[in-house]
């Protein structure tokens, strides 16, 4: 089942995602066959202020602990995480359903 997590970083904390975005990556690297699309979320300059990924998990609670695991919400970069389901209608310009 596919999930969207949309994470939003806590105000001024771009030193701490770039800090972390090493650890961040190799957590993702993990999962990668899980991992439908992902990547940050940029603010009107460019700056990465979150990450939005879709990911192919078994339930809700698997995309729970995908999230909770993650080196970013380790740190604490994040001031909000919302994991919702997610259904596609379009894919690479096809529509799917």
């Amino acid at each position: 089942m596919l999930f969207a997590l949309i994470c939003t970083d806590t105000p001024g904390s771009l030193e701490l995602r770039m800090a972390t975005r090493p650890q961040h990556l190799a957590y993702l690297e993990t999962y990668a066959s899980k991992l439908m699309h992902a990547g940050a979320i940029l603010d009107i300059d460019g700056r990465p202020c979150g990450s939005l990924l879709v990911i192919d998990v078994a339930d809700r609670a698997e995309a729970q602990g995908f999230a909770a695991a993650d080196p970013y919400a380790r740190a604490g970069l994040f001031e909000s995480v919302v994991i919702r389901p997610f259904r596609p209608v379009y894919k690479d310009g096809e529509k799917l359903v």
